[in-house]
């Protein structure tokens, strides 16, 4: 049967104490509700419907996904209500799975046993065993074992509240069935609202089966309510990223130091230091190492490179055999040919540089064009941006360049040329000449440097 998925995501998370809807925050730079519709996409589903209320507009707006059914629920009346608002979009011939905006780490293969417990024309309840159950619903049961009812902590006598077995709110029923027992529900309650859990006592009534699947790992149905849940959560995802990345053959020199918040496709060998932080979508090539303390975003690595410390590289591309700092940040749109050098305090923003190029101590490389094996001294900058307007400065092949030059865009520096030491260079450069700019050097007899008055 088709399986249609509702994502519960309406609620304000006022524990979280933010202007942000609770779903928008982020866990391993996505948000909590990116985690969830994406396990979704993983169970083929025929349609996914989010249902959203407070700031539903900064939701909707976050994901503009064209597959996803947004239901706006206007008035926050519980679980039960919420799911109500999908049930006239759903087909009776299909099956439901209730998911939730706020649990972001479980799996497909959690949910899979529910999905199939709803194809056999049961219900599906995935319980989880808490050493403190506080603020959950407890699963109920007859003598026989099977499960009778869920009830709400607040709703719970003194016996009920020390039952250690909770309901976390994943459900798969028939589509059928589901519209029916939810379109009874009754708000009689403690907080006046329709849960969805009453859905079981009425299945039960019905004669249908409730079958309980009891979560095997307990981080993937813990909801995120506050702020401390979240780091909680972060620290379960970044281990599960850290240890696939090592079955996947990286070494990790601490797992614990290690934070990944995109994608990451790596080679063989590939070696990565502490408080090391990927982002977006990140490739590393074969025995790449990298330091501590590196920031790496959108940035594609190839075979047989450092990255030295405290390094912050964002949508480059890195040839094969470079080495990379330390302390050097490359700004988007770089492009580092085979075997090049990047050396400490270097900033390089918008440029190509050639196979066997060296920048190495001190310099600034925006918007410019550098050939093959150019030698660039330390304190050099290219000056780019007139004030109006950005320009390129062209370097042809087996360029040196001496220390402490300044290039005023637009110029070019033609093959094999050589630029003196402080030069400032204005007009374009020929090929295998000298070019340099300096005032004649100076001494002045006589001349006493100046002295402090006292009292002055």
């Amino acid at each position: 049967m088709p399986l249609s998925i509702i994502i519960l995501a309406a609620g304000q998370g006022t524990r979280m104490r933010s202007g942000m809807p609770k779903v928008l925050h982020g866990l391993g730079g996505r948000p909590l509700l990116a985690h969830v519709i994406e396990t979704a996409r993983t169970l083929d589903s025929t349609d996914i419907h989010v249902v959203i209320g407070h700031g539903a507009e900064q939701v909707q707006s976050a994901f503009q996904d064209p597959d996803i059914h947004w239901v706006v629920q206007e008035q926050q009346l519980g679980t039960g209500h919420a799911v109500a608002q999908v049930m006239p979009a759903i087909a009776d011939d299909h099956n439901v799975l209730v998911m939730y905006g706020d649990v972001p780490l479980v799996s497909a293969a959690t949910l899979e046993p529910l999905c199939v417990t709803a194809e056999q024309g049961f219900v599906g309840l995935l319980t989880a065993e808490l050493e403190d159950p506080t603020g959950y619903g407890r699963i109920l049961h007859h003598a026989d074992g099977s499960i009778s009812g869920i009830v709400e902590e607040k709703d719970a006598s003194v016996t009920q509240r020390a039952i250690a077995e909770i309901n976390t709110g994943f459900m798969a029923a028939p589509a059928g069935r589901l519209r029916h027992w939810v379109g009874a529900l009754d708000n009689d309650n403690a907080q006046g609202e329709f849960y969805l859990t009453d859905v079981i006592a009425r299945a039960v009534t019905n004669g249908v089966s409730v079958r309980g699947i009891s979560a095997v790992n307990l981080e993937e149905v813990l909801g995120i309510n506050d702020r401390a849940q979240l780091a909680m959560q972060e620290r379960c995802y970044q281990q599960r990223q850290a240890t696939r990345c090592m079955r996947d053959g990286v070494t990790l020199i601490d797992p614990a130091r290690f934070d990944l918040r995109g994608h990451l496709t790596t080679g063989e060998d590939v070696v990565v230091d502490v408080n090391v932080v990927l982002e977006g979508e990140v490739t590393l090539g074969d025995r790449v190492t990298i330091g501590p303390n590196v920031m790496l975003r959108d940035t594609r690595i190839g075979n047989d490179v450092s990255i030295l410390a405290n390094c912050v590289i964002e949508d480059a591309d890195i040839g094969n055999g470079s080495r990379i700092g330390p302390f050097a940040r490359l700004r988007p749109e770089v492009r580092l040919a085979d075997n090049t050098r990047v050396g400490n305090f270097v900033e390089i923003k918008k440029s190509d540089i050639g196979s066997g190029s060296k920048i190495n101590h001190l310099s600034y490389i925006g918007d410019a064009t550098l050939g093959r094996d150019v030698n660039i001294g330390a304190g050099t900058i290219t000056c780019n941006y007139d004030g109006a307007y950005k320009h390129r400065t062209m370097i042809g092949d087996k360029v040196f360049i001496g220390s402490n030059t300044q290039l005023v865009a637009p110029v070019e520096v033609q093959d094999g040329a050589t630029i003196g030491a402080g030069s400032v260079i204005t007009r374009d450069a020929p090929a295998n000449e000298l070019t340099l700019s300096r005032a004649p050097q100076q001494t002045r007899t006589g001349w006493k440097r100046p002295v402090k008055k006292s009292g002055g």
